[in-house]
């Protein structure tokens, strides 16, 4: 058989390069500090508004849902490191006034920061 031909004799299809909508955005990290946001053009001519610095969080205790400064970030389960850097993630562990959040949503996709007590999810 000749070279890059099926068993059937068809041939292969050239694999191209990735398309500019194809292709990934930077990774964005989201550190405890200063509100920082910003605002990117993306396909469709929208906007997607990502944040790069957060000190307040969402929290839902119960019904209410209040605007909380985070003090500092304790631990984060998927890697120990980014806690000791106060990287926030989701699934990461805050400290706030009125007591220990869990981080709900994706804060590098949404542009801010929600999240739940822990008394709550026991």
């Amino acid at each position: 058989m000749k070279k890059g031909r099926k068993i059937s004799g068809g041939r292969y299809k050239k694999v191209g390069k990735k398309k500019l909508y194809e292709r990934p955005g930077q990774k964005k990290i989201i550190k405890l500090g200063e509100e920082k946001r910003k605002t990117v053009k993306i396909r469709g001519g929208n906007k997607k508004t990502f944040l790069l610095k957060g000190k307040i969080i969402n929290v839902k205790s119960g019904d209410k849902i209040k605007k909380v400064e985070m003090k500092n970030v304790i631990e984060t389960p998927s890697n120990r490191f980014l806690a000791r850097q106060n990287i926030l993630t989701k699934g990461t562990i805050v400290e706030t006034d009125i007591g220990k959040v869990r981080i709900t949503n994706r804060p590098s996709q949404e542009g801010m920061v929600n999240g739940i007590l822990i008394e709550n999810l026991k």
